[in-house]
């Protein structure tokens, strides 16, 4: 079991490493990488929880390292733009119909 949370805890510190190396400033809180990781090397639990604790809530929060739809694109039924090109299209194709009242 000892062998076990020691080789827990080296995996745990590669992954910190590694993520911090990958992750902006912003998610850093602007604080420079090789601080970073001399953290998480030298304080061999509390680097890396400490890492893993502001990437999540940096991560999370919706921040300002995300963009607002989280990289999803929206369907044209959600864009009121295309759904007015759409309608207006619509009306130049076929000029028998209308939204007002119907003709007598």
């Amino acid at each position: 079991m000892r062998n076990l949370a020691v080789l827990l805890i080296i995996g745990v510190t590669i992954y910190c490493v590694i993520d911090v190396l990958r992750s902006s400033a912003a998610e850093r809180l602007g604080v420079h990488k090789g601080l970073w990781v001399l953290l998480v090397l030298v304080v061999p639990v509390l680097g890396p929880l400490a890492w893993l604790g502001v990437r999540w809530s940096r991560r999370s929060s919706g921040g300002p390292t995300q963009a607002p739809n989280r990289g999803r694109t929206t369907g044209p039924d959600d864009d009121p733009d295309f759904l007015s090109r759409l309608d207006e299209e619509h009306r130049r194709t076929d000029p028998g119909t209308s939204d007002g009242p119907p003709a007598a």
